[in-house]
């Protein structure tokens, strides 16, 4: 008798920069779901931060629509949309602010739904690039040289960050720290011009990284799992531009990947190695893809980001490193759900309770 199918709340759009790559993700991960496994609920947050459930979510949300939100004061659904029923599962495409810093993760406990990826505290620090590098550095893992500036010292003391950034020389690389696809990112190459990217950078955040230039390669890495995870084979980012700009990355699309990387068997096991202590570190489960830079004139190799939700079309580096180290794209998705239920029956065996036997709090 053949199982039931589950049904899959597909989550994507969001409240952050990033909503545009969040529906592109989505629909990629939908069309490639086994139908014959999984019934897919698309659950559209829109800009505003209501979850358009009725019609066709991706096609609303596509079109810049901005629902109306419920009544009821408790619930971040659309009006009309208060009885949807749960689904089995939650798969989570929602890059950035919202999706990948802990809050949906939050949320989704508190509906006791099984979520695919990473729990809360790894999601919150894995999206705060500053706190990543200080788990990191911790461990004694290597990270590029940095500071971290908040806007209020930013400021305070201008005179001071300034000083402390232009110590590692130039160019420098300026990030808000709870970003990703290099939205804000920007490349420093003039003392002068580093004042005015800091207060770009300060639009979208209120915490700044300002990081040594290296003239490096970026290789990536796709890991799949748990507590002992699975590293594919590293990738390489062969950038046409100062770096890897969002424009390049979704719009122009001039750079490209290879994979595998053109590397050094041993240096390819030192990367994964470190790949898999830097998931494990951060608390790491599910998915992520674990930037690195090369630095070319002497071979060093630093980490650079986690990314806990990477994207995931078909041709994205996450799936391409993960099939060509023999999973392919379906097989992913249903792994990683599979995963999001194991750790669901996992904290679910736990006990949560505790009564003293006696009414003290009466």
């Amino acid at each position: 008798m053949s199982q039931p199918r589950l049904s899959i709340g597909l989550l994507f759009g969001g409240e952050s920069p990033e909503h545009e790559v969040s529906i592109v993700t989505a629909r990629s991960i939908a069309q490639h779901l086994d139908p014959a496994r999984f019934e897919v609920r698309p659950c559209g947050i829109a800009r505003n931060g209501v979850w358009a459930l009725k019609g066709d979510p991706f096609a609303r949300l596509a079109a810049n629509e901005i629902p109306e939100r419920s009544k009821h004061p408790f619930l971040p659904l659309e009006k009309g949309a208060e009885d949807a029923p749960l689904p089995d599962l939650f798969f989570n495409a929602l890059h950035g602010a919202g999706g990948e810093d802990g809050q949906i993760q939050g949320y989704l406990e508190l509906l006791h739904r099984p979520y695919t990826g990473a729990g809360l505290l790894a999601m919150a620090a894995g999206m705060d690039k500053w706190i990543t590098k200080r788990l990191w550095e911790s461990e004694g893992l290597p990270v590029v040289p940095y500071v971290g500036l908040t806007e209020e010292r930013w400021k305070r003391d201008r005179a001071a960050c300034l000083s402390e950034s232009l110590a590692f020389g130039l160019p420098l690389f300026v990030k808000p720290v709870n970003l990703g696809s290099s939205i804000g990112v920007e490349k420093v190459k003039r003392a002068e011009d580093l004042p005015a990217a800091l207060g770009r950078a300060f639009t979208y955040d209120r915490r700044v990284l300002v990081e040594q230039g290296l003239d490096a390669r970026e290789i990536e890495v796709a890991v799949l799992g748990g507590d002992e995870p699975f590293v594919s084979m590293p990738g390489e980012v062969l950038v046409a531009d100062e770096f890897y700009t969002f424009e390049d990355k979704y719009i122009a699309g001039r750079s490209s990947t290879k994979v595998p990387a053109e590397i050094p068997e041993e240096l390819s096991d030192l990367i994964r190695k470190l790949a898999g202590r830097a998931f494990g570190v951060s608390d790491g489960y599910g998915m992520a893809r674990v930037d690195f830079f090369l630095e070319r004139l002497t071979g060093r190799v630093f980490l650079n980001e986690l990314n806990f939700i990477p994207g995931f079309t078909s041709i994205s580096m996450y799936p391409k490193m993960m099939a060509a180290s023999g999973i392919p794209y379906g097989e992913l998705l249903a792994r990683l759900i599979d995963l999001a239920l194991a750790r669901h029956a996992q904290m679910k065996a736990k006990d949560k309770g505790f009564k003293s036997g006696t009414s003290w709090y009466a």
